[in-house]
């Protein structure tokens, strides 16, 4: 829903629409807007990925952050882990169908942010 600003005929601005909860991008945010979780996203995009490498990977992320992010984005159903061998533990981290969804506007915001060097 598209909210307006009216101005009344005494000057006072009133809107319309007003957004009563959180709007659609606001809750897209949320789920793919938290620290380092794009990156998470963005670098399962091909293949399952090992918990280390993953981490080598994001390169200024503590293994704390990952280990966080990643059970964040298991619980929001965008991540998939695997446990592949139980001694030593091994875990690969996929992406669902939901989370390759994602994709295409991480992409997006990749191009935008290199095009503005920002």
């Amino acid at each position: 829903m598209e909210s307006i600003v009216k101005t009344d005929s005494k000057g006072r601005k009133k809107v319309l629409n007003a957004c009563t909860e959180p709007c659609a991008i606001e809750k897209g945010m949320r789920l793919i807007g938290g620290k380092w979780k794009g990156s998470i996203i963005y670098h399962l995009k091909d293949e399952p990925v090992r918990f280390n490498d993953l981490t080598r990977m994001l390169g200024g992320a503590s293994k704390k952050m990952v280990d966080q992010r990643l059970k964040e984005l298991e619980s929001e159903g965008m991540v998939l882990r695997k446990v592949i061998s139980d001694r030593p533990v091994a875990v690969t981290y996929e992406l669902t169908d939901f989370g390759k969804t994602a994709l295409s506007i991480l992409d997006e915001l990749r191009i935008w942010s290199e095009s503005h060097q920002i």
